[in-house]
């Protein structure tokens, strides 16, 4: 696919002439190594001056200065440094093996083949997760596509002191799970001990300032200058800084909390003092008032004690006036006893003859209750005659129909045996049923021709409702033919036959959903111009046209259900789009776009309901794509690449372009697609050969259906014959049925007579002997009933004995009655003869009554009064038992109550207030004053302690901070000042350990002053330069085995990206600069590294060499450290500038990519035929 180059990159390329990239490669000539010739052998090829196409031969002389000068670097790995990666199925990888060298190493290629591949590599392959990348959130999204499983293999390069030989970790990434497995040295092992095993090594893949991929570029720049200080410490500091910072920041945090609480309790204490004296003095009054209050407590409390004396007082006289009363009481008594004796005796004798008369009465009622029982009998044993005379009749009305009964069996008997002696009539039962299996056979045979000519007819009908819909098909094809919505359908049939279905499905159902549903842009929306169809749908791919629009999403969640679940439809596509086309707006007004050399925005062009227009804004962005008649002029470019429009199409080429903020304003892709010829919303015209295949079918099938219903008519017309076989077949068989039975019927009833027979001779002796034993029930009824009549004569002498007696003693009770009556008069004689006698000895008694119920009230008074002064005791404290000691033993109530009204008299007269309440308060402030003096003294003792821990471990860190800040400063500065600008880095040092940060200055002109690095006072491109320097100013200092910085240099312009380069090569190979060459795919490039993205190639495996005089390789791990610069370091770019800085002991790992990678890719040595190459170019010039 075609695509436009930015101009700032042509610019870029181009700005170096023919002639200096000749004098390069003059310059370069003298670093290049002894190539191959073209017989392959080692022998140079002859010296020659500087071709016309800017190569020269070599001469014996040079080949051996160059082969003096390219001998081994001394850089060996340091350990923990990376020595080897090899890749099998990751990402774009099919199989890859890199071995980088213990400096820098610099991995180029186009974008796309794999250089941050190798990033995401070392930072899953070392047990960190695709957070640090940025990208992918699955660690099963680094499987190649169409592989099941990936795998990292990395080696380490050995710490002498701790391995015997380099560590070998290996990683295996499954699909299938999401899950990576680990080993180390081929032994199975987990995720944390490797990352254990990465931290010995002092290997930080969290840190940005040592691993740097191209998706946390912006995150970089985005970090603040607290961030950058601690990941700086991490960096470059031991693990004792980062403790004693983050102790630091603990200690300020303790002691910035003791302090807020000195000075909370500080103020709280002057506060309470402050209230505690303006409050002295009314407790004072407050407490005399106390003191009034608690005797008039005292006195209330007192008041039983002398109620009590009171009431033990009034009972002790109520005692001695009863007493008096007793006696003269007894006194009377005595003179009036005489008198009161013959009323007693007279009293006596009535009581006798009342009891007499009771116990007379008693015995009438018991001979009541014997004539009443005798009377009861009489009747039971009546009711019992009448029973038995009942019984009789029933048994002599049963006797008669047991005598029918005898008759009729006779008569039957004689019946059966007459019968007997008849003869049976003839049965033939095999013939009956032969008669009637034929006609069975016959009704079958029919029942089968009619089944077989019902499915024929059905077959018929299926065919022709077959028929039927292929004629209304037709016609519907045929109409659709004829109309523009027609024509639709039928493109959206022939693009997607699922979605045709699903369509179909949703014009029938509307009104089943909630809000309407709009079918694909082929069938609802219409390009309004058709001047512009091309350019239109050349917007559009294929799934796009085919989405199906809902506005609710309960409606697209039913519609994904019905056509996925039910209707199986596979290839559907549909979104749910609530919003508008106001959520839209336009980058740029219309009237504008006449500068741009554009006629309007696809969305003017394009007309169809509002949702789907606001879902193709969503997905196609038709609202922000211009639409021009006329190709775009290179003027017109520079303005659209520059400007807010990033898509535009016009007659003949689709356009859009991509920027990438993160590195800068210059960065950005222009992708360029020719435009294809419209077919969706074109006016073509009817398919005239079509309409007229059309029109013969329906012919042709309406000419079937006529056949067809012939065959149908026949065949019905042969079933209603057979159906009358069968109806005649049916009614002979039920004759023939009726027949038989009757005579199976008829001789079964003659081979049951004798058993009938036997049975009412048997029914007949039942019914004689029930005869007999009625007989014997009648005459056991008639000696009951005799019995019966002798127990009434009996019970009737009985109950005129006892009515006799019952006479006699109700005589003997009328007399009694009698003498009671006669006792009771002279009774009442003699006690009217006494009334003046009883009247006063009942006045005496009722007066001494009297003195005993006033002792006894007195006496519970008393009782009252003491439990309540027990109460008063028992609840009293000492106070209030010398109070009550002190109370004169002889004051009354009267007085007590005079003395409390008086203390209540002088506690009106004073102040009233909350008194208690205020002075309890005044008592608990006392409490907290002493207590917050008390924790005021510890608090300050806390901080004391706190302030020295603080000077203790501040005096330990922050002089080795300021040291290393001050290196990393230096180092900073002098990067800068080789590109001719300023910067130095400092700490800003602030109360909290916390805010302490990094702080970078840089000037970039010479007339002004150090400013801080923000992105919003210098450029993309001078923030990436100052980022590099920074990153470049920790190498020295470093503690991490390996850095790696992905496409840091974009956004610089060539100039600094040059100076950034030479410096870096300097800091991180610390060697003699071997040359600076045009091509950084000449004698720089010490390894290549091939990959085959083609799937319908076979590719087994691709690995990287390293040129025979860089490092020492697998045994560079086994060194003693770096002879360089720093650590080792990796530098990922997609292309490097002509002319730059090379090193000995520098890698540059070219990753070659493509479908024309040959299969056996790790045979290929790019390098010799880079030299055969010039070789033959040479020669060609000098013949």
């Amino acid at each position: 696919m075609p695509s436009a180059v930015t101009p700032q990159r042509r610019s870029r390329e181009s700005s170096f002439s023919d002639e200096d990239i000749r004098s390069s490669a003059a310059a370069s000539s003298a670093a290049k190594r002894a190539r191959l010739n073209l017989n392959g052998d080692a022998s140079p090829s002859s010296p020659g001056p500087i071709l016309a196409n800017g190569y020269r031969s070599t001469s014996d002389e040079a080949l051996q200065q160059e082969t003096l000068r390219s001998k081994k670097s001394k850089a060996k790995h340091q350990p923990g440094s990376i020595v080897r990666v090899k890749l099998a199925n990751f990402v774009t990888y099919t199989a890859v093996e890199f071995l980088p060298g213990p400096s820098l190493n610099m991995v180029i290629g186009p974008n796309g083949t794999g250089k941050s591949t190798l990033v995401c590599a070392i930072c899953l392959g070392l047990g960190w997760g695709p957070q640090h990348l940025g990208r992918a959130k699955d660690v099963s999204e680094f499987v190649k596509h169409g592989e099941q499983e990936a795998n990292i293999e990395i080696e380490l390069a050995a710490d002498p002191k701790r391995h015997r030989r380099n560590p070998v970790i290996n990683c295996n990434i499954k699909r299938e799970n999401n899950k990576s497995t680990f080993s180390i040295d081929g032994k199975p092992s987990n995720k944390k001990a490797v990352i254990e095993l990465c931290k010995s090594f002092t290997i930080q893949i969290d840190n940005l300032c040592q691993f740097l991929p191209q998706d946390k570029v912006v995150e970089f720049a985005a970090m603040t200058p607290v961030d950058l200080l601690r990941s700086t410490q991490r960096a470059v500091a031991p693990q004792e800084m980062l403790d004693m910072h983050d102790e630091l920041k603990e200690h300020r945090q303790k002691q910035k909390a003791v302090q807020a609480n000195v000075q909370g309790n500080q103020d709280a204490l002057e506060n309470l003092e402050s209230r505690q004296r303006a409050q002295a003095d009314d407790v004072q009054r407050m407490r005399e008032r106390e003191v009034i209050k608690q005797r008039l407590k005292f006195l209330e409390a007192s008041r039983p004690f002398p109620r009590y004396r009171e009431a033990r007082n009034a009972h002790s006289d109520a005692k001695n006036r009863r007493k008096q009363a007793s006696e003269e009481l007894a006194s009377l008594e005595r003179e009036v006893e005489p008198s009161l004796r013959a009323v007693n005796a007279k009293q006596a004798y009535q009581q006798q003859v009342e009891a007499g008369t009771n116990a007379k009465k008693r015995v009438v009622q018991d001979a009541e209750k014997a004539a009443d029982s005798i009377d009861r009998r009489l009747k039971s044993l009546h009711d019992r005659k009448g029973e038995l005379e009942a019984e009789v009749e029933a048994e002599k009305n049963g006797g008669k129909e047991s005598r029918k009964e005898v008759a009729r069996l006779e008569q039957n008997i004689v019946r059966l045996k007459k019968q007997i002696e008849e003869q049976p009539p003839d049965l033939d039962i095999s013939g009956y049923n032969e008669r009637i299996r034929e006609k069975q056979r016959a009704i079958d045979d029919a029942t089968q021709k009619v089944t077989d000519l019902k499915r024929k007819q059905e077959d018929i009908a299926y065919r022709g409702r077959d028929k039927n819909q292929r004629i209304q098909q037709a016609r519907q094809d045929l109409a659709n033919l004829e109309s523009q919505a027609g024509q639709q359908e039928t493109k959206l049939k022939a693009a997607s036959l699922d979605t045709f279905r699903a369509w179909e499905w949703v014009k029938q159902h509307q009104d089943e959903f909630e809000k309407q549903v709009f079918g694909p842009p082929i069938v609802a929306c219409s390009v309004t111009d058709l001047r512009y169809v091309d350019q239109i749908e050349t917007l559009f791919q294929r799934g796009q046209l085919l989405t199906i629009t809902c506005q609710t999403g309960n409606d697209f969640k039913k519609l994904s259900s019905v056509l996925h679940d039910r209707l199986h439809l596979a290839e559907i596509n549909m979104q749910h789009m609530d919003g508008t086309l106001d959520d839209f707006p336009a980058p740029v007004d219309r009237d504008q776009l006449g500068r741009y050399g554009l006629t309007g925005w696809a969305l003017d062009y394009i007309s169809g309901p509002e949702p789907v227009m606001a879902m193709l804004c969503s997905n196609v962005r038709i609202h922000s794509t211009g639409i021009g008649n006329y190709d775009t002029t290179p003027e017109q470019f520079e303005v659209l690449q520059n400007g807010p429009i990033e898509n535009w199409v016009t007659k003949r080429s689709s356009y859009k372009v991509t920027r990438r903020r993160e590195y800068g304003p210059g960065a950005t892709s222009t992708n360029v697609r020719d435009v294809r010829k419209g077919q969706i919303w074109t006016n073509q015209p009817i398919d005239i050969g079509a309409k007229r295949d059309l029109q013969e079918n329906i012919q042709g099938w309406q000419s079937e259906l006529g056949e067809l219903k012939k065959e149908v008519d026949e065949a019905q017309a042969e079933i209603e014959q057979l159906r009358t076989i069968i109806r005649e077949s049916q009614e002979e068989i039920r004759t023939l049925q009726t027949e038989k039975a009757a005579k199976q019927k008829a001789l079964s009833e003659i081979r049951a007579l004798p058993t009938k027979l036997a049975q009412q001779e048997e029914r007949l002796a039942a019914a004689q002997q029930s005869f007999t034993e009625m007989r014997q029930r009648l005459q056991l009824i008639a000696d009951k009933q005799d019995q019966i009549t002798h127990e009434r004569a009996q019970a009737a002498i009985d109950y005129a004995t006892a009515v006799e007696s019952l006479q006699r003693h109700h005589a003997n009770l009328y007399e009694a009655e009698i003498m009671l009556i006669e006792a009771k008069s002279d009774l009442q004689t003699l006690i009217e003869k006494n009334t003046s006698v009883k009247d006063l000895l009942n006045s005496k008694q009722a007066e001494v009554d009297r003195f005993t119920q006033e002792t006894k009230r007195c006496q519970e008074a008393a009782r009252e009064i003491l439990k309540e002064l027990q109460d008063v005791m028992q609840g009293a404290n000492e106070e209030l038992h010398a109070f009550i000691r002190e109370l004169p033993s002889e004051q009354t109530s009267e007085e007590l109550e005079a003395e409390i009204e008086s203390e209540r008299a002088r506690l009106e007269l004073m102040h009233e207030g909350n008194d208690r309440s205020v002075i309890r308060e005044f008592e608990a402030r006392e409490q907290r004053i002493q207590k917050l003096r008390s924790s005021l003294e510890t608090l300050k003792e806390e901080l004391a302690e706190a302030e020295e821990r603080i000077q203790g471990v501040r005096e330990r860190w922050e002089p080795e901070l300021d040291r290393l800040v001050g290196m990393i400063s230096r180092s900073f500065g002098e990067n800068m000042r080789e590109i001719g600008c300023a910067g130095e880095v400092a700490v800003a040092k602030e109360e909290d350990f916390e805010d302490w940060s990094i702080r970078i200055l840089v000037k970039f002109r010479e007339n002004e002053p150090l400013t801080p690095l923000d992105s919003h006072r210098q450029s993309g491109g001078e923030r990436a330069v100052s980022t590099i320097f920074y990153l470049m100013s920790l190498q020295s200092l470093t503690r991490s085995p390996f850095r790696v910085v992905d496409e840091i240099n974009q956004g610089m312009d060539p100039r600094n990206e040059r100076l950034v380069h030479r410096r870096m090569v300097g800091l991180a190979c610390n060697d003699v600069i071997l040359s600076s060459t045009s091509s950084s795919l000449g004698d720089g490039a010490n390894g290549i590294i091939n990959n085959n993205n083609n799937a319908n190639r076979s590719f087994d495996s691709v690995t990287v060499h390293g040129d025979e005089d860089d490092g020492e390789g697998e045994e560079g791990g086994m060194g003693n450290g770096n002879a360089g610069g720093g650590s080792q370091y990796f530098l990922i770019t997609p292309k490097l500038l002509p002319s730059l800085t090379y090193a000995r002991g520098m890698r540059v790992l070219c990753i070659a990519s493509g479908e024309h990678v040959p299969e056996k890719a790790d045979k290929l040595d790019f390098g010799h035929c880079v030299e055969m190459a010039r070789g033959l170019r040479g020669t060609v010039a000098v013949r």
